[in-house]
């Protein structure tokens, strides 16, 4: 998903306000509609205050406020005005439309009344002061505001930003020094901004609705994205019925050795749980009925191997006989670091021509010798972490994690590679030219094992992508609903020349669809997903209990999530 600027988010309202039905006034019903839904799904009240500026967010919120009137047994509206007529003229309509009695606050002192206090005193309090397009520093009334709303004891809940941040900053919040709301959680609009992702504005849920824009047809100043459902739904479509396992791919993964068979087993499981078809591990024929073990699923190949029980050179001579009939390679967890080990994982580099995973000792291997990446024939992944990266690239870590994005994009040029930074806030940096920051994941993963999981949600990922059938003229886009259900939500059913619009973009997207780009979005849902499963296992257990093969329990859990973000468009930064 697109990271917009203000400029960017204006140009994308602009371009939807010139199609037949639509203005500014739906797509603030649509907005607040959305706020009321995001709250419902993360908090529970049972009574609302909604405090408002004058513009167009505060109409946001006062839809959301007329919305919640259903559901909660009290709701109260702030309007920091005098009247209606001070009210942007779409707020002021929707004011008139409210069926419930406005506390109009013309000044700072009227806040500190009675009526203010107890409206305050609400389960849930949403700020819908100011949003995209407002500059810092808040001052008067709003400034006050603001300081109430953080004084309250209820669950903040900020209407596309918190009040008193700028959109296009990218200084954390504890950085700050002007007044702003600290909110519990987020639902912003059309597209996430640039503080939703550096301004670290919250540990609570972040979600975007797109309320019927379509940002991607606008520029894109910052040439970065996030990850979402969106990309794990575009990654994983829905299976046909008549699906077989041929149709998910072959995955290889070539790991292990002697006291590292669990890094090979997680690995292919990980693999399989993602939706490979088929699954075979090769690695050292002494460790290869312990492997067999982890899962009667699991198919597997004994390779030649050292005197320290890891793959020899020798195995090079089956590397053919090892790629045939597979689409997918990923190779390197727990390979060891042995120098024969390592002229294998070269020798393979240079002959392999299927997408492959490069992590771990495979990403060793190429250790002051980088330069050889760039020789491959196939679409390549390298997963390092920052100790990793920093061998890679003859820095050191400090340099790696002063920069990521820059770092990433730097490995991804000198490589050819798509690469994946890892670490809190893991960077993809495609091969494309697009660059994707992740914001799930926790400190519950950093444990032996959840890298080489990452890696087979990956190999999984790749084999997906690489069988998958042309997209339908008609249809969503790969992974998304039906475009007559698409267009219905988005445009009403009428709306032909939109229909034949939408059609048209996916006609466009089919002429790409064996470009790199699908590849990198394939890496790039990976990661969120694994991200997404160790956010679940924390929830489950604990950040000090969670075990590499809990992620493998919570991806059920995880595709589960996406598709329900993907089912309601609403799609989540951060949970």
């Amino acid at each position: 998903m697109r990271i917009l600027t203000c400029d960017e988010v204006r140009e994308a309202e602009r371009e939807a306000i010139g199609r037949p039905g639509m203005s500014t006034l739906v797509l603030m019903q649509r907005a607040g509609h959305a706020v009321a839904q995001f709250c419902l799904s993360h908090f529970k009240f049972s009574s609302v205050c909604v405090v408002c500026g004058k513009g167009n967010n505060g109409g946001d919120g006062l839809v959301a406020a007329e919305a919640l009137r259903e559901i909660a047994a009290k709701v109260s509206v702030i309007i920091l005005a005098h009247d209606v007529d001070q009210l942007s003229p779409d707020a002021g309509a929707m004011c008139s439309r409210l069926n419930l009695k406005p506390i109009w606050i013309e000044n700072e002192a009227e806040l500190e009344s009675a009526t203010v206090h107890e409206a305050l005193g609400s389960d849930l309090v949403i700020d819908a002061i100011v949003g995209t397009g407002f500059r810092p520093p808040l001052r008067g009334l709003a400034r006050k505001a603001v300081q109430a709303i953080n004084n309250a004891l209820g669950t903040v809940v900020a209407v596309d930003l918190p009040s008193g941040v700028d959109a296009d900053g990218r200084s954390p919040l504890h950085e700050d020094k002007d007044e702003v709301v600290f909110a519990h959680g987020i639902i912003t609009f059309i597209a996430p901004k640039l503080a939703h992702i550096f301004g670290d504005l919250t540990s609570g849920p972040i979600a975007v609705s797109e309320i019927g824009v379509q940002p991607a047809l606008v520029s894109h100043q910052a040439n970065l994205q996030v990850m979402t459902g969106q990309e794990v739904g575009i990654t994983f479509p829905p299976r046909v019925r008549d699906a077989n396992k041929g149709q998910f791919g072959h995955v290889l993964v070539i790991a292990g050795s002697l006291g590292k068979a669990g890094a090979a087993a997680l690995a292919g499981l990980a693999a399989l749980r993602t939706g490979a078809g088929l699954v075979t591990i090769a690695c050292p024929k002494s460790i290869q009925p312990t492997v067999a073990g982890f899962a009667p699923e699991l198919m597997t190949e004994g390779l030649p191997e050292t005197g320290d029980g890891t793959i020899s050179s020798a195995a090079g001579d089956r590397i053919d006989a090892l790629l045939a009939g597979k689409d997918v390679v990923v190779l390197g967890p727990g390979l060891s670091r042995n120098q024969e080990t390592a002229e294998f994982v070269r020798k393979l580099m240079v002959h392999c021509a299927l997408p492959l995973v490069l992590d771990a000792d495979g990403l060793n291997a190429f250790e002051g010798r980088s330069h050889e990446l760039k020789a491959g024939r196939s679409f390549r992944v390298l997963t390092p972490h920052p100790g990793e990266a920093a061998r890679l690239a003859c820095a050191s870590v400090k340099e790696i994690q002063e920069n990521r994005l820059e770092a990433a994009r730097r490995m991804t040029e000198e490589t050819g590679s798509c690469v994946v930074l890892k670490g809190s806030r893991t960077v993809v940096a495609g091969v494309s030219g697009e660059t994707w920051i992740n914001m799930t994941g926790n400190p519950a993963m950093a444990k032996g094992g959840s890298g080489d999981v990452l890696s087979g949600i990956i190999g999984a990922a790749l084999a997906r992508q690489a069988k998958s059938a042309p997209l339908p003229e008609t249809g969503g886009g790969p992974g998304l609903m039906p475009a007559k259900t698409w267009m219905h939500e988005i445009y009403g059913a009428d709306s032909k020349e939109q229909v034949k619009k939408y059609q048209a973009q996916q006609l466009q997207l089919n002429s790409v669809r064996a470009s790199s780009f699908l590849k990198d979005v394939s890496v790039a849902a990976a990661v969120h997903l694994h991200g997404l499963t160790g956010d679940f296992a924390r929830d489950m257990q604990h950040e000090n209990t969670v075990l590499a093969t809990d992620l493998l329990e919570q991806l059920a859990e995880a595709f589960r999530d996406c598709e329900l973000q993907m089912d309601r468009c609403l799609f989540y930064l951060q949970k």
